[in-house]
């Protein structure tokens, strides 16, 4: 039988275990920070090993390819995300507590320009079908839409958003708006705020569809 995972009991590690961590660790960040500027196709496993201060053959050592680092890297940006979400019980927010929080992730994100980069990056590239991220792109928005859908479908049970609120839409128009405000803060950072414009378009969705 299995349990569920907070009553896992922490395995102490050793030193080797610790240092092959420490080295995934760094050739993630470092890939992060390639593949936000470069993208994935204009980042070699040479240049992360280089910025990782690792041997090439080391680097490859925990990620057999260059496909193995991305989704090690897209693993990373979801897990701290959903762990950032779900706060401390793990329950995802629902009805206009969903928009306070991804109000939030912005706040957060902006201080984190190379997951945003990242995010952007990929995103634009993986769009064809053959890319090794297409995959990730497809589930992102589909679990994006699916929470969403949801947190309005809860809020409407519970008499917090107008039973008349069009569903599909207000979630299309929510990732639309993430998605481009964060296209033009990594073109021009000092021109667009992008937690104040999140904030203004959550605001008129309220106005519009809260239930006075």
């Amino acid at each position: 039988m299995s349990f569920p995972p907070r009553y896992r009991t922490p395995r102490a590690r050793s030193r080797v275990e610790a240092a092959g961590a420490e080295s995934r660790a760094k050739a993630v960040r470092a890939a992060i920070e390639l593949f936000s500027t470069a993208g994935y196709r204009g980042t070699s496993i040479a240049l992360v090993a280089e910025k990782a201060d690792l041997s090439q053959s080391g680097l490859l050592h925990h990620f057999p390819n260059k496909a193995a680092l991305l989704a090690a890297v897209l693993e990373h940006r979801e897990a701290e995300d959903g762990r950032f979400l779900a706060g401390t019980d793990d329950r995802p927010p629902l009805g206009w507590a969903a928009f306070d929080a991804l109000t939030s992730l912005v706040a957060r994100n902006s201080t984190r320009p190379e997951l945003v980069g990242l995010f952007v990056r990929l995103s634009a590239e993986a769009t064809e079908s053959g890319h090794p991220a297409h995959a990730w792109l497809l589930d992102h928005y589909t679990s994006t839409r699916n929470w969403l859908t949801d947190a309005i479908r809860d809020g409407q049970q519970r008499g917090e958003i107008h039973p008349d609120a069009p569903v599909a839409v207000l979630v299309r128009l929510t990732i639309a708006t993430l998605d481009g405000l964060q296209q033009q803060w990594l073109l021009d950072t000092g021109g667009t705020d992008m937690v104040a414009d999140f904030t203004t378009f959550v605001s008129g969705l309220r106005t519009q569809w809260d239930v006075k």
